[in-house]
């Protein structure tokens, strides 16, 4: 151990120490054993493996033995890995939201309200998209509200609501380069999980 260390750090450094002579001494365990013809298993094997959700979406599965581990499975984007789910609605967000906001007009409410009421799920997954005229930052945040407005109504009328989720400009259904486009990417998409 080197001099002059004291407190905190000498006890740091002397598990980390300890720790290495151990991984040694396993590292020895398997060479002798390899030597001998036989294999010995330290600890428990794993094998890596991807899990969905129910809503369809995947996550890395690591298990090295000592406590599981999960993520979820994004895009360089940022983007969940989703198994298309049953998108049992798309609403055009023109008919239910003004401009550049995210509260719902009477109609709208009306009329998600009845969808919710009927559709027979056990829960539900909102998710809001937008097109690409403002900034991806601006986007996303109104695609977030816009489907947390969604869920509200869900929620006021009983339904059960798994998820919210807002991807903004970058899931489009169509080309932003034109009127017809930009109104079929600025939507909410309602998945079922029945």
């Amino acid at each position: 151990m080197a001099t002059g260390i004291t407190g905190p750090l000498r006890t740091l450094m002397a598990a980390a120490a300890a720790a290495l002579i151990a991984l040694g001494s396993v590292g020895a365990l398997q060479a002798q054993a390899k030597q001998k013809g036989k294999e010995v298993t330290i600890g428990e094997s794993y094998i890596p493996t991807i899990w969905v959700d129910p809503d369809g979406c995947e996550h890395w599965v690591m298990d090295d033995g000592w406590e599981g581990f999960m993520t979820p499975h994004v895009t360089r984007q940022g983007i969940p890995v989703c198994r298309r789910g049953n998108t049992c609605a798309v609403m055009n967000s023109d008919q239910l939201f003004k401009t550049n906001s995210y509260r719902i007009s009477g109609a709208g409410k009306a009329a998600l309200a009845k969808f919710f009421e009927n559709a027979g799920a056990t829960s539900y997954i909102i998710v809001g998209h937008t097109d690409s005229r403002a900034s991806d930052e601006y986007n996303m945040r109104l695609s977030v509200a816009r489907a947390n407005a969604v869920a509200a109504v869900a929620q006021s009328v009983g339904a059960r609501i798994a998820d919210v989720r807002g991807y903004g400009e970058r899931m489009p259904r169509a080309s932003n380069r034109s009127a017809a486009g930009m109104s079929k990417n600025r939507r909410v998409e309602i998945i079922c999980i029945r």
